[in-house]
């Protein structure tokens, strides 16, 4: 089967501290970094192992993944791998990015996201144009509070023209429609993050092609809907998958609504739906379709 795969483990430590940002800063144990690095590796195994099906991987940590040796590690050897068709990883970009030289820069991309006031602009500005230098696949992020709009056009400036700048709607922020047209102006899509998407009783890929896995291996349709669908590690999710509406009246979320079958983000974002690269933005170098 082709079945794309959003991991979340136990890892909840951050090195930035965005008061808007539900990865604010935290500190975990030594018992719980150990926990994390048990479950990534047992979901790196099970992908590995799972060579006639055909998987997109999506990495969704509650905190900073690549600022951890095991994440770094499990993307590069991942992104060999011949039935992985993509594998990413949503990141503040505070990492190292010399490992990126172990990986198949075919299969692996990243989803950045800058946060003004939680690291030097020369600095974010720096290290996404050694990406672009190195070749790597990659998305760069704002979100859209009015105190951010310098920034990010100023980074629409800075950034290689390829490379898609996407805002994200702040939540509770209410955008009357000249500031939504300032964030518009640099993100076209914006309007589909500027207000949550009804979303009850509509179809939805999120619990047939499309699973989220926390770090026990509990298989949900989505982030965002707990029902269980079974365990991965036992295979019982598999006999769940199928066709489904969505149970929830509304979808505020990009790694949500950009699975709804109503919407033409599938499209839109075709061979880029887990880095949030539009396929009108020039591809750096080839990827597997």
């Amino acid at each position: 089967m082709d079945l794309t795969v959003l991991y979340r483990g136990p890892l909840a430590s951050c090195d930035y501290d965005c008061p808007y940002c539900p990865f604010a800063k935290r500190r975990d144990s030594p018992a719980r970094l150990r926990a994390d690095r048990d479950a990534l590796d047992r979901f790196a195994a099970w992908a590995a192992a799972q060579t006639g099906d055909r998987l997109s991987l999506l990495f969704t940590p509650w905190g900073e993944g690549l600022v951890r040796s095991w994440y770094r590690r499990t993307l590069a050897e991942l992104s060999h791998l011949p039935h992985i068709r993509r594998v990413a990883i949503q990141t503040n970009l505070s990492c190292r990015t010399d490992w990126l030289d172990t990986a198949d820069l075919g299969t692996l991309a990243l989803w950045c996201t800058y946060h003004p006031g939680q690291t030097p602009y020369d600095r974010f500005l720096t290290k996404c144009r050694d990406l672009a230098r190195r070749g790597v696949r990659y998305s760069v992020g704002v979100v859209g509070l009015p105190e951010h709009l310098a920034d990010a056009r100023r980074l629409r400036t800075d950034l290689p023209e390829h490379v898609y700048l996407w805002i994200n709607a702040a939540e509770g922020h209410t955008y009357q429609d000249a500031e939504a047209e300032d964030w518009t102006a640099l993100d076209p899509l914006f309007p589909y993050s500027r207000t949550p998407h009804a979303s009850a009783g509509l179809p939805c890929r999120t619990g047939e092609s499309v699973i989220s896995v926390d770090g026990d291996g509990t298989v949900r349709r989505c982030h965002f809907v707990r029902t269980e669908l079974g365990n991965l590690y036992d295979g019982s999710y598999r006999a769940a998958l199928g066709p489904r509406p969505c149970p929830l009246s509304v979808c505020d979320c990009h790694i949500g609504y950009v699975h709804l079958e109503t919407l033409p983000l599938y499209d839109v974002f075709a061979g880029g739906v887990l880095e949030r690269v539009p396929a009108a933005t020039r591809p750096v170098r080839g990827h597997r379709i």
